[in-house]
C-alpha cells in the first residue's frame, strides 16, 4: 500500500531577472515567518500551493544565525564552491 505524503506548502523561492545589460537576483526563506501576511497575496501566482516556514515544519521557532550557517554550508556544496 502507497502511502501519501503530506501536502507541504512553499518555503522559499529564487528570482533571476535580466533587463538591459544588468542582471538582479534575490532569495526568499522562510524560518521564523509570521504567515498570516500571505493571506493576502498569491505567492508567485500559484494560488492551489500555501505558504509554510521552518518554524511551522519543525514545531517551533529557530535560531537565525545557525539556519544562516548551516544553509551557506548547504549552498556550497551544492554548488561545489568554497566560502572565504
Amino acid at each position: 500500500m502507497a502511502t501519501t505524503r503530506p501536502r507541504r506548502g512553499k518555503i522559499c523561492a529564487f528570482g533571476i531577472k535580466a533587463s538591459r545589460w544588468v542582471t538582479m537576483h534575490g532569495f526568499a526563506f522562510n524560518v521564523n515567518t509570521d504567515l498570516s501576511y500571505f493571506d493576502h497575496i498569491v505567492p508567485c501566482g500559484i494560488a492551489d500551493k500555501g505558504v509554510t516556514c521552518m518554524a511551522k515544519e519543525l514545531g517551533g521557532l529557530l535560531d537565525m544565525q545557525g539556519v544562516k550557517d548551516r544553509l551557506k554550508l548547504e549552498l556550497a556544496d551544492l554548488f561545489d564552491v568554497e566560502l572565504v
